[in-house]
């Protein structure tokens, strides 16, 4: 798993599962509704991830960056009647300016300050959602967000063909992900995460590298925003709320912070456990609480970091088992080779 997205072979059959899933559960929209929602929140994760796991800038505005993506579909498309694919696409670049302008400030803060900053800003963002009346609608939200216009002969009005769109926007943002964590600018963002003064011995502008991260990062909470917003056609002040930023916090933590797969499997563990636990629904962070505990505390890097943690371990003791056999076999010769001498 660990080393899922260097394995053709695996990524092809993952997409191949993915493809076919609305042919498996095609006469229940509930369960593509759910699959599709975490599609779109292991978007806004990954760009969570890029910032905190691999540049190590914990960011607890993401909630509000999401909020203001999935605002502006719906504020553009509701109200002004604008096409959502221009609508999707200024309310990722409204998200980037936002992230700008506050990320100008929140990177002048270092580690836990930096944390607390953002999550006031997402808690301002919140209020100004909240009590904004004329323009978000406040407590009652917006309502009647249309779905995605068609592209020719193709139509989002179903729950398979959302399902589709959101899996294409998921395959490019992993897709961009990986590409940047592979690339020197992404060796640049885990050098300043392992050590920004040694980042900056090294000639690397640490501001600059960590802002763009952090714009980079938004965007993709932006975007996840804009097709929650045409998902749900319903939002409410809540989707940026300290709830829903937590919720992002402990899927990327559980999954693996600093993983290329722990925001995809972080995200549907806990999408579909809720899911199974609705009945419990208040008695809820019971069960995560503990379970949270003891992630950090066993596996700090996350149930993907631990996987491949483990597989290293499994492949040490297999080559000294391989060593150790080889080593015997040789024995064994060399004494057959002494014994025939001998006799």
């Amino acid at each position: 798993m660990g080393k899922l997205f260097n394995n053709r072979t695996g990524i092809i059959l993952i997409l191949l599962l993915a493809i076919a899933f609305p042919l498996v559960f095609a006469d229940n929209r509930y369960v593509l509704y759910i699959m599709t929602t975490s599609f779109i929140f292991i978007i806004a994760v990954y760009g969570m991830n890029l910032l905190a796991g691999f540049t190590g800038q914990l960011s607890l505005a993401h909630a509000g960056f999401f909020a203001i993506g999935a605002y502006s579909v719906g504020i553009l498309t509701t109200r002004y009647d604008v096409n959502f694919w221009l609508a999707l696409l200024v309310a990722v670049v409204i998200t980037c300016v936002a992230g700008l302008l506050l990320g100008v400030i929140a990177l002048r803060t270092r580690e836990h300050f930096f944390a607390i900053y953002t999550l006031i800003v997402g808690y301002l963002i919140y209020l100004l959602i909240d009590k904004w009346d004329s323009l978000t609608g406040g407590v009652r939200g917006l309502i009647g967000i249309p779905f995605p216009d068609a592209i020719g002969p193709i139509e989002f009005t179903s729950a398979t063909s959302m399902y589709y769109l959101v899996l294409f926007f998921l395959v490019v943002s992993i897709f961009i992900g990986v590409r940047i964590v592979h690339s020197l600018t992404g060796r640049t963002y885990i050098a300043i995460r392992n050590s920004e003064e040694l980042a900056q011995t090294l000639g690397i502008n640490t501001r600059t590298n960590k802002l763009v991260s952090f714009v980079v990062s938004v965007a993709y909470a932006g975007l996840a925003g804009g097709l929650y917003a045409s998902l749900t056609r319903f939002i409410g002040p809540e989707i940026a709320g300290l709830e829903m930023v937590f919720n992002f916090l402990i899927y990327l933590i559980v999954g693996g912070l600093g993983t290329l797969t722990g925001p995809i499997v972080g995200t549907m563990i806990f999408v579909w456990l809720t899911q199974f636990l609705q009945s419990f629904q208040e008695y809820r962070m019971l069960i995560f609480g503990p379970i949270l505990v003891m992630i950090v505390i066993f596996y700090p890097t996350g149930l993907a970091g631990a996987y491949f943690s483990m597989k290293i371990k499994f492949d040490e003791m297999r080559k000294k088992r391989v060593t150790k056999q080889q080593e015997q076999k040789d024995s064994l010769e060399s004494s057959t080779i002494q014994s025939r001498e001998v006799s």
